[in-house]
């Protein structure tokens, strides 16, 4: 299964979704239908805490044709409250080979959080465009559009994100970025503080076969929490362990 999208970030359901779908020239021997099963250790979008630190069981299903479309969805659910979806992602994509070397990617992806009216209220959709070199640099800007909300503003994210393969079967991962907040800051806990915020992630990647392994540092510049009624922070490491089929 190809893992050549690093588009948003580590440990984000998006990134669970996308690297289960192929792109640019791997289409040809990659086309039909895959998917991805995972355990987490936290639910984190953007270098923002989706869930406390429990273990998250997350899925993924993907199709995608020869000529580079792809369709998905994705859902996570708190193991300790199996068959609650905490979020569910729909993604359509379009992938083209630039060159030898480039390959370019857009996407459009629609989160949901079924959990609570709080919560619902980042449900967004999302358009993006990523450029990948050599399966070892992605550089994504994205634009998404909060829904059930009076602010229809567009929140501008930009991801750079890097993968270097090193000896049995480790590769090093790290990436930065910078995003708008979903919501305006309203009081002490609020999604943020600042109408944008910076972000970071670093560590280590095993891969063999259909198993991987991702053991990841996440970091924002700010203490961004979701809603004063979820005040989850991101734990210092994160621990992804997939199998793809």
């Amino acid at each position: 299964m190809p893992r050549n999208v690093f588009v948003w970030a580590a440990t984000d359901l998006a990134m669970l979704i996308l690297a289960a779908c192929p792109s640019g020239a791997l289409h040809a021997q990659s086309a039909g239908v895959q998917g991805e099963v995972a355990l987490s250790s936290q639910l984190v979008d953007r270098g923002v805490a989706v869930t406390p630190a429990t273990p998250i069981l997350q899925g993924a299903v993907s199709w995608a044709s020869p000529s580079g479309w792809s369709l998905g969805v994705s859902g996570s659910t708190e193991t300790r409250s199996p068959g609650h979806l905490v979020e569910a992602l729909a993604q359509a994509s379009r992938s083209w080979v630039l060159s030898s070397d480039w390959q370019m990617q857009a996407g459009l992806l629609y989160y949901d959080y079924p959990g609570n009216s709080r919560s619902r209220a980042y449900d967004r959709a999302e358009l993006g465009v990523s450029w990948i070199y050599r399966d070892i640099l992605t550089f994504a800007v994205s634009g998404a559009r909060v829904l059930h909300t009076d602010d229809h503003r567009t929140r501008g994210a930009a991801d750079l994100d890097f993968h270097w393969p090193l000896a049995w079967h480790f590769s090093l991962s790290a990436g930065a970025g910078i995003a708008q907040t979903l919501m305006p800051a309203h009081g002490r806990y609020s999604y943020g503080v600042a109408n944008h915020y910076a972000y970071g992630h670093a560590g280590l990647i095993w891969s063999d076969g259909p198993w991987r392994v991702d053991f990841e540092h996440i970091a924002n510049d700010q203490d961004v929490r979701w809603s004063r009624h979820n005040p989850s922070t991101v734990a210092n490491w994160v621990t992804t362990i997939s199998r793809s089929f």
